[in-house]
Parts: C-alpha cells; structure tokens; sequence
C-alpha cells in the first residue's frame, strides 16, 4: 500500500505531536524533521487542524500541539482527511481479468485490500508512539 505524500507527513506530524504531550513544536520544526517544505506541512497541519487532531497556539513560544485521542485516533482516522481509501481497483479491466484467473486473483487482492483496511483502522497512534518506542530501545547493528 502506498500513502500520498499528505498523509504520511500527516502520519509523522501527529505522531510527533502525540509524543510530546505536554509540549508545543513549530511547524518549521516539524518540516526540518522531516526534510518537507513548510508551505507543505502548513497545508498539512491546517488540514490536522480542521479534523481537531491538532490545534495552533499563538503568541510566544507557539506551535503546534497534538489535542486528539491517541488511544481512539487510528491510522485509518489519519489518513481519510487526506484521502479517499478504496483500495479495490474501481478502473477499467486490464487484459485476462475476466479470465477465471482473472476472477481467482481479483478474489486475492479484494482479500488482501480488505487485511490492509482492517490493519490501518485497527492501530491507533498510542500503538504506533509505543511500536516506535520498542524500536527505538533496540539495539542498531
């Protein structure tokens, strides 16, 4: 499954905001974290905004901080501010799809749609900051 560019950097902001609860970070912060473009993120976080996952504090020492549910917010959640998820092909047919391969494989990939669906509405940001957690204590090499 491959993510727009708007919903990973989504992805990452809000779990960078999630990870600091009690703290408020800069977008420009964020961009150089992540090598994005600021104006891109601005985007980004406006769109966070509106969904009430984030929210803006002005005056000195504002930012941006992260004001969802970490343990009801799915990656699903995330991701449908950003983009329609249907991941079964709706196009056209390509050649030998109404072969009875064709049908066989359609039937696989549905499956392996419907697995990817129910994996992304199924973690929650506090599962994907605790996962980042455990990898981050491990041992590199």
């Amino acid at each position: 499954m491959k993510l727009q560019r708007s919903s990973r950097l989504a992805l990452y902001s809000v779990l960078e905001l999630a990870s600091r609860p009690d703290e408020q970070l800069s977008a420009s912060d964020i961009a150089a974290k992540f090598d994005v473009s600021l104006n891109h993120l601005a985007k980004v976080l406006r769109d966070l905004g509106r969904a009430r996952l984030v929210e803006a504090v002005r005056g000195a020492g504002g930012g941006y901080r992260f004001c969802g549910n970490a343990r009801r917010t799915t990656l699903k959640d995330v991701v449908e501010i950003f983009e329609p998820i249907t991941l079964h092909d709706v196009g056209g047919f390509e050649p030998g799809d109404k072969t009875e391969f064709g049908t066989s494989l359609a039937v696989v990939l549905g499956e392996i749609d419907d697995i990817a669906l129910a994996t992304l509405d199924s973690i929650t940001l506090e599962t994907m900051l605790k996962l980042t957690n455990r990898l981050n204590k491990q041992p590199k090499g």
